[in-house]
């Protein structure tokens, strides 16, 4: 199974300490080297970024930095994973090498699916 991970975090400012740049190096290069870790990008400050957004025909768009926001998107990785749970956890690792944030974790669509994604029931 393949998983979307995107990382996000409230935008400082402030870059990575060489430490902090060292441990998610090691990370990412763990993880390709092992196979679960497909691709991984992260994103520039959203000063350097835009939305664009289609509403009733018309498209708007804003330039940043999105100040309203209380986190941005601060990067992305494609994960492969024999389960949700164990995505889960390869999540959980990120997260512990590059700090405070969230991860919102979707599997991805493939074609040669042969089962539903499980979704969770509807309250």
């Amino acid at each position: 199974m393949k998983f979307l991970s995107i990382y996000k975090t409230a935008e400082t400012g402030v870059l990575p300490t060489p430490e902090e740049m060292a441990r998610m190096g090691k990370l990412v290069e763990e993880g390709m080297k092992a196979g679960f870790l497909l691709a991984v990008e992260g994103c520039m400050p959203s000063a350097a970024g835009a939305r664009v957004r289609l509403s009733k025909g018309k498209v708007t768009v804003t330039d940043g930095p999105f100040t309203e926001a209380k986190e941005v998107i601060g990067g992305l990785a494609i994960l492969q994973a024999d389960s949700k749970e164990a995505a889960i956890d390869l999540v959980r690792q990120f997260l512990y090498a590059a700090g405070d944030g969230e991860c919102e974790l979707r599997q991805l669509f493939e074609p040669d699916q042969t089962t539903q994604a499980q979704t969770a029931p509807k309250s």
